[in-house]
């Protein structure tokens, strides 16, 4: 699981300017709101890179190569999940909150599901968790 905690590139009086990517190329930006206790993922991709930034509030983040164990992880404010491809991911909302879904690969409006391949929630044992 690799997780990054984004400092901000640049602070004033006026504010901060915080770079979440820097020279990685794009296909979608996705906003997402979890209500405390909402479940999202339970999902990997083959192709797609999936980046998730917290914004605000507090997630679990599960994750799971195949044939490894589940890795989980409380992300923060300021906290940015990277999910290469075939990694299984989901995110547990502790509080409500608010994330930015970055993805480079096929991901966004009409091709959403093309390369998103749902597995069992059983796989990532949130109930042991």
């Amino acid at each position: 699981m690799l997780i990054r905690t984004i400092k901000p590139a640049f602070e004033d009086n006026r504010g901060k300017i915080t770079d979440l990517l820097q020279h990685t190329p794009v296909d979608s930006i996705t906003l997402i709101t979890c209500l405390k206790g909402a479940i999202r993922g339970n999902h990997y991709h083959k192709e797609s890179i999936q980046y998730s930034y917290v914004i605000s509030g507090k997630i679990r983040a599960y994750t799971q190569f195949p044939n490894e164990e589940v890795e989980t992880k409380i992300l923060n404010q300021g906290d940015l999940l990277e999910s290469p491809p075939n990694e299984r991911h989901a995110l547990h909302a502790i509080e409500d909150s608010f994330l930015i879904i970055i993805t480079k690969g096929p991901r966004g409006g009409k091709g959403y599901e093309d390369d998103t391949f749902r597995i069992s929630p059983l796989h990532l044992e949130y109930k042991s968790k």
